[in-house]
């Protein structure tokens, strides 16, 4: 354990974003499978509702910085490509 009041606080705030992250990490997980449970049944109306819901989701996470801005513009440029190959 740590010594230190500064360390202490240190191993709280890294345990709360630790979790945080999690919870974010997962939730872009599910988005993504919904995108592509949608191109795989071959279904646009709702891949490309699905799409939007996502792309709107992972720019907010690049927000909250959970992802960097290249990561979350390739993970949407290949959805879109996914979606748009229907």
């Amino acid at each position: 354990m740590a010594n230190h009041k500064s360390s202490i606080k240190r191993i709280r705030q890294t345990i709360v974003r630790a979790e945080r992250n999690r919870f974010y990490r997962t939730r872009l997980k599910n988005i993504v499978k919904d995108v592509t449970a949608a191109v795989v049944a071959g279904n646009k109306e709702d891949a490309t509702a699905a799409f939007k819901v996502a792309n709107k989701q992972i720019h907010k996470f690049v927000s909250k910085g959970v992802l960097k801005k290249e990561t979350a513009a390739r993970k949407v440029s290949r959805l879109h490509k996914t979606v748009n190959a229907i």
